[in-house]
């Protein structure tokens, strides 16, 4: 690069003098507490201005797809725990609503709503995690263990109810391994009971303190336009005034009978689809979820959470189909291509945190860096979904 400099010479002429500078190349990651994974980012700068980032992706890269055509229809389901270690039990649910479709099966009631509060559990506990790491990256450390306090007693409920606190296949195609345990509904409502007390003091605390807003407000704006070319969804799509959300526009499960709002950036602080409105809308919806959570239980019948007519042995008819959920970084998309056997012909899935990534490109030349930090906090990627 370079700018041309007017000085005064000997005699008191002008005197034009060109400075030149060199765009600095520098690794962010794949170990580095701003990438939020085993994530590397190539950023070039000019002092603290980013002139280009590069994402390179595939540290992570554990060959699940591929690994699909080996594994029998209930088998894979454990693989899927493993696209987002943060939300595994959205990506269950929506490779069994993918399965499950191409087999028409009717899924009992009782699994269809314990379902429900279980993925809406993971969002809480996703968004926790969001929130907590994006306040640590703007430096706030408390924020953080206030987020891991409440996604402990998450943690808690779905240990009693599946036996793991991190991975848990518990899903299983045509409904649920096994039955809730005896004061499941009891321990989800104390918590929501909770959660619902503790999300203004987040706000308090995060939200509204104008260190924060300063940092992200009008940062890392990615504009509706951006997010169709790229094709973002979740909070980075809401986060740019656009209310979509599969759970209401697309209905799958039982979710089309509750009643729930889609929060979407309206650029309170700022300009709509910055930080601070991506930010918001993960805040804004652990609320919905809230309210999801007590309309399943408060309907939760009675009754079985297995498909009866399922054999052990899954034999999909031949065909393809693509089934889109809503997790908790965006829409998950389960492409099945099966051949009438007991295995998948071919298994694709479209990660959100893939598209939402990669917008970093775009709009990360002229940041400053501790910016282009902002920017990747506020996206929420997980890259075992990335490199699935």
């Amino acid at each position: 690069m370079s700018e041309t400099a007017i000085g005064r010479g000997w005699g008191g002429q002008d005197v034009r003098r060109e400075l030149h500078s060199e765009l600095l190349e520098i690794n962010m990651g794949p170990q580095h507490p701003a990438t939020h994974g085993v994530l590397r980012l190539l950023v070039r700068t000019d002092g603290e201005i980013v002139h280009g980032v590069t994402a390179h992706i595939g540290y992570l890269h554990r060959c699940a797809e591929k690994i699909a055509e080996g594994c029998d229809w209930r088998q894979w389901m454990v693989y899927t725990d493993r696209f987002d270690y943060l939300a595994p039990i959205n990506m269950n649910f929506g490779y069994a609503v993918a399965v499950e479709r191409m087999l028409g099966v009717r899924v009992p009631e009782r699994a269809e709503h314990i379902r429900v509060i279980c993925a809406e559990l993971q969002r809480i506990a996703s968004h926790l995690i969001a929130i907590g790491t994006f306040g640590l990256d703007m430096g706030a450390w408390t924020p953080l263990l206030y987020c891991f306090r409440e996604r402990e007693e998450i943690l808690n409920i779905l240990e009693r109810l599946t036996g793991g606190r991190m991975l848990y296949n518990y899903f299983d195609i045509g409904g649920l391994r096994f039955d809730a345990y005896d004061g499941f509904e009891r321990d989800v409502l104390a918590f929501v009971n909770i959660m619902e007390q503790k999300i203004p003091e987040y706000d308090t605390l995060l939200s509204y303190n104008k260190i924060f807003i300063e940092r992200t407000a009008d940062v890392g704006v990615i504009d509706l336009a951006t997010c169709l070319a790229y094709g973002c969804t979740g909070p980075v799509l809401r986060g740019a005034g656009v209310p979509f959300d599969c759970r209401k526009d697309d209905p799958y499960s039982i979710y089309d009978r509750f009643e729930f709002d889609i929060p979407y950036g309206e650029g309170e602080q700022g300009t709509v689809g910055d930080c601070w409105d991506r930010y918001m809308v993960r805040m804004r919806e652990m609320y919905e979820s809230c309210r999801i959570i007590r309309q399943a239980v408060d309907a939760l019948p009675g009754g079985p959470v297995k498909a009866e007519d399922l054999k052990k042995l899954v034999k999909v008819p031949q065909g393809s189909l693509y089934t889109r959920t809503e997790s908790s970084k965006g829409e998950i998309g389960y492409h099945v291509f099966a051949d009438g056997g007991s295995k998948p012909f071919r298994t694709k899935v479209r990660s959100p945190s893939f598209s939402n990534l990669h917008v970093i490109e775009k709009v990360g030349p002229g940041m400053m860096l501790s910016d282009l930090v902002a920017t990747v906090g506020s996206l929420d990627i997980v890259l075992g979904e990335i490199d699935r």
